[in-house]
């Protein structure tokens, strides 16, 4: 799909953008245009992760940031530094997250906290840093990942899922609250996406995966990010609120 133009002249921060589904929404974004700042946990990660993008095109514009996103202050001074080099920030993507599978039983109540922290304390203070700079400009989009478990939750981890709602939650208050400084809020819900976690799956084990999908296939990353780039576009000038689940109808 030919994407170039669509986000002229816009500049995006994506977070949790150094590999999986944020890297690839990193790439469509500067594919369609976008200046990008990408944002992972380690400036290792970082730096791997601009030497990919730079090997792919040269003339990517593309900076690396890496504040701890549980710091407000860490956020909000890395946004800055975005504003200084790219001049605006019109668009957050919140993609940084962990998941949990323990039982209840086993749940380290510090692995909760720890989950609650990044997957929705970060989601507020990226939201909270972005949200002046977009007031100032007239607008912006803010789009969260969220999680097909947001809507059905899941046998084991409850934390995970429980972000995830709070995330939906987040999305729809900031929507109401941001509407009229013109800063859409949406969520995007996948389902199963080959990631890395599944891609170093045994190929049965994803076939079984798969089995359960009524489009007979687990997601890719891409297809993921092409609905991040709907969000953040001009196309979705009216959709606000919203939470998009991408997960070939896994969730009825």
């Amino acid at each position: 799909m030919n994407t170039a133009g669509m986000l002229e002249g816009k500049v995006a921060v994506v977070t949790g953008g150094t590999r999986g589904i944020g890297f690839a929404v990193v790439k469509k974004f500067l594919e369609s245009g976008a200046k990008v700042a990408l944002c992972g946990s380690r400036q290792e990660t970082v730096d791997k992760a601009l030497a990919k993008l730079t090997e792919m095109n040269p003339d990517y514009q593309v900076m690396g940031i890496c504040p701890s996103l549980t710091d407000y202050s860490a956020v909000e001074a890395a946004f800055a530094k975005v504003k200084e080099q790219f001049g605006r920030i019109d668009i957050l993507a919140n993609n940084a997250g962990i998941s949990a599978r323990e039982s209840i039983y086993d749940y380290d109540p510090d692995d909760f906290a720890k989950i609650m922290d990044l997957n929705v304390k970060a989601v507020f203070n990226c939201s909270k840093a972005a949200a002046p700079i977009m007031k100032e400009q007239g607008g912006g989009a803010i789009i969260n990942t969220s999680s097909m478990v947001s809507i059905t939750g899941q046998r084991s981890g409850c934390g995970y899922p429980a972000s995830k709602f709070a995330v939906n939650g987040l999305t729809k208050s900031l929507a109401r609250e941001l509407g009229c400084d013109q800063i859409r809020v949406n969520a995007v819900a996948p389902g199963v996406t080959r990631t890395d976690m599944v891609a170093a799956l045994p190929p049965d084990m994803v076939e079984r995966l798969a089995a359960t999908i009524p489009l007979g296939r687990v997601g890719e990353p891409e297809e993921v990010a092409n609905v991040f780039l709907f969000l953040a576009s001009d196309l979705a000038s009216y959709v606000t609120g919203t939470v998009v689940s991408v997960d070939g109808a896994t969730v009825s």
